[in-house]
């Protein structure tokens, strides 16, 4: 056999032995790190290969849910030779190769050998280690060739460079076993615990000081962000953070929402280590991590999925169904197995190597309808002759069905705009099976209501109270989120009509009603304390706005309280989700504006009475209550120390004067613009006089 040289990793030369063969594909050159080759290695052979035969028969049931164990790259041992495997799955392409920095991207050194019928190609390259940048070149039956990150690659070089990285995700030593074993243990708790969310885009919630003089940006790090974070988010009182979309992704004008690498975090925050960190401390301390997750939807830059073996393998062939021309990206196609497996693996992934508590899946609703932002002529009715997505629906099903049954207690909420029945209920019941949704008709509603002048809101009273009318048909979470303050949309403070005073004030009264309001609690960066200028995702909150006492600090203030009283008053969280949690005292004052109702845990008795004004008037008047007892007042947010003017009640004595439809009632002042809760302090007035009496 002929001898001939090739480089190691560290450059040194390199005697190799290669075995003629009529298919290039047969054999591996063997070179280690250390420069020592004694022999030749055959890709074909059993102990070559990663992926069994179960797997192949799995993955092409689509049923191979973490085939991120064997597709993609894993540092591997073979006879003895440490080296990387490489699996990918390109089955119309006429050859791939990987090439690398540990070969010059030639893509002779490496090629892969295809393994029938599964369209999945496998290669071991010896000597390759954790860190090595690569991707694949894949050959197209036309004879074009276009260089691919992996689909499956676990880190990624720092845009603009586009080539993925050899990372082992097994190497962090982790210590939030407690907190994974009580989520485990209280799966279903959740829907009657308190669930508060920061929902934060982690690029521009604070970046790190650089000189005036020094013209880079700089990005923060999972690992060093994490302390100031955490101690915000406690200080704050949430009780999770969600992250905007932080796979891999080309643009980051796009937030992430464009993504290019599902199983990659993203490399400009950091390593996955630093990442596993992020979450390992807020575990630690108490707070859930839910991630923004994208299935809907992936850009089409050619280093990416689309067409990614020359055919549609990703994405549906007919443009009808396999494009969003709006947003310029691609579809997913649900029907395909290898394709939902790759989705359904990926959200197993975050919870198996990230302990991600769950995941807000993107834009379910272009999901689950064909002719999402689509003219007549630009969609494909199913086999029925309708307009719903019956494959993406199936794959809904079995996304939910698959990570409630592996990761019980996590999770999974929906971005679901329309009135699709069913969103949060079971799939053996015909739902789509996800734990919440977001309530996005509360959200228009309430905002378009508060952006009014207070003196036309009573002709627009049911807007407020339209929402009570299908609170409890799904699992509702509140969201005030990212899009709410972009792209012109203004922010909270800045569309409150009024003076300074006057705009915080309903800021104030805004959150208080939607804390006390059924359904869990969403609020984005920068909101809590009243960010005038719109969300700018390449800068950083304006955090020096809390030196001013009286308004935002004071709104951040009120943020806080109303938090401690949503996590400690089980009346305002144990029953979120049914109707015996919620009852109106009064609904129709619309003259007023002025909107009363009682909030209530699994215990009746243990409720709270809550009263909000949305006009610049203080308002007298009786409400009715429930039993005959007074009341105290633990919440108002027109108090001095949130910026308010000061307009309280403190005890309100129960009477015998039937009001609202009940025997009792209490005289109450409604603060302007503001909101106050009081609860039971069971000492009725019976009480008082037998005591009365007795003396």
């Amino acid at each position: 056999m002929p001898n001939n040289e090739v480089q190691s990793n560290e450059g040194k030369s390199v005697a190799i032995d290669v075995v003629k063969n009529d298919d290039p594909r047969a054999t591996q050159n063997l070179a280690t790190n250390e420069g020592v080759s004694d022999s030749t290695f055959d890709p074909t052979s059993a102990s070559s290969t990663l992926m069994t035969d179960l797997d192949y028969y799995l993955f092409g049931l689509g049923r191979l849910w973490l085939s991120y164990e064997k597709l993609g790259a894993h540092l591997r041992t073979v006879n003895g030779v440490e080296g990387v495997n490489f699996v990918v799955w390109a089955p119309n392409a006429a050859g791939v190769s990987v090439i690398g920095d540990f070969n010059d991207w030639d893509s002779r050194t490496n090629p892969m050998w295809r393994r029938y019928p599964s369209g999945l190609w496998e290669a071991f390259v010896p000597g390759v280690k954790a860190g090595a940048i690569y991707k694949y070149r894949v050959v197209e039956l036309s004879g074009a060739a276009t260089e691919r990150a992996d689909p499956i690659g676990f880190y990624a070089e720092k845009a603009p460079r586009t080539a993925s990285i050899v990372a082992d995700l097994d190497q962090y030593e982790w210590g939030d076993q407690e907190w994974l074993d009580k989520r485990r243990e209280d799966a279903d708790a959740w829907k009657n615990k308190p669930i508060s969310i920061y929902e934060v885009h982690l690029g521009s919630w604070i970046r790190p000081k650089v000189p005036s003089n020094d013209a880079t940006v700089q990005l923060p790090n999972y690992r060093q962000i994490a302390p100031e974070l955490i101690k915000y988010v406690k200080e704050l009182g949430y009780t999770h953070v969600e992250f905007l979309p932080l796979s891999e992704h080309p643009l980051y004008a796009s937030w992430g929402y464009q993504v290019i690498g599902m199983y990659s975090i993203t490399s400009r925050y950091g390593s996955p280590e630093d990442f596993m960190y992020l979450v390992d401390q807020c575990h630690q301390n108490g707070i859930g991590v839910i991630l923004d997750w994208v299935p809907a939807h992936f850009p089409k830059d050619s280093y990416g999925l689309a067409r990614f073996d020359g055919t549609a393998l990703y994405e549906y062939e007919d443009r009808r169904r396999g494009e969003h021309v709006g947003w310029g990206t691609l579809v997913f196609n649900y029907g395909r197995n290898e394709v939902r497996n790759y989705l359904v693996s990926n959200a197993l992934f975050w919870m198996d190597k990230y302990h991600i508590d769950g995941l807000r899946v993107d834009a379910v609703a272009s999901m689950l309808y064909l002719d999402y932002c689509r003219e007549p002529n630009e969609w494909v009715p199913n086999r029925f002759g309708g307009r719903e997505h019956l494959e993406a629906v199936d794959f809904l099903k079995e996304l939910n069905a698959q990570v409630h049954n592996a990761y019980p207690g996590v999770l999974m909420i929906a971005e679901e705009s329309t009135t699709w029945k069913g969103v949060c209920a079971s799939p053996a019941d015909g739902g789509l099976g996800f734990s919440m949704k977001w309530n996005m008709g509360w959200m228009n509603d309430v905002l378009e209501y508060c952006r009014r002048d207070p003196i036309y809101r009573k002709y627009h009273h049911n807007q407020m109270t339209f929402s009570l009318m299908y609170a409890f048909s799904e699992n509702y979470v509140l969201p005030i989120s990212h899009d709410e303050v972009v792209h012109g949309k203004g922010t909270i403070i800045a569309n409150a009509p009024g003076d300074l005073w006057q705009k915080f004030a309903l800021a104030r009264l805004l959150y208080s009603y939607m804390w006390s309001h059924p359904g869990k609690k969403l609020l984005f960066m920068g909101c809590e304390f009243g960010q005038w200028k719109e969300w700018n995702f390449d800068a950083s909150l304006d955090w020096d706005l809390l030196n001013f006492e009286d308004t935002h600090r004071g709104l951040q203030r009120c943020v806080t309280d109303l938090n401690k009283l949503y996590s400690s008053r089980k009346a305002f969280h144990e029953l979120d989700f049914e109707p015996q949690g919620f009852e109106w005292i009064n609904c129709d004052d619309w003259e007023e504006s002025v909107f009363s109702f009682i909030r209530k845990a699994k215990d009746p008795a243990d409720h709270a009475l809550v009263v909000a004004n949305f006009t610049p008037v203080p308002r007298r008047r009786r409400f009715g209550v429930p039993e005959r007892t007074d009341y105290m007042e633990i919440f108002c947010s027109d108090a001095p120390y949130y910026g308010g003017s000061g307009v309280g009640n403190g005890l309100v004595t129960v009477a015998d004067v039937p009001c609202d439809g009940r025997n009792y009632s209490v005289e109450i002042l409604a603060p302007p613009l503001g909101a106050s809760f009081f609860v039971p302090v069971r000492k009725t007035v019976e009480n008082e006089q037998n005591a009365h009496e007795e003396n």
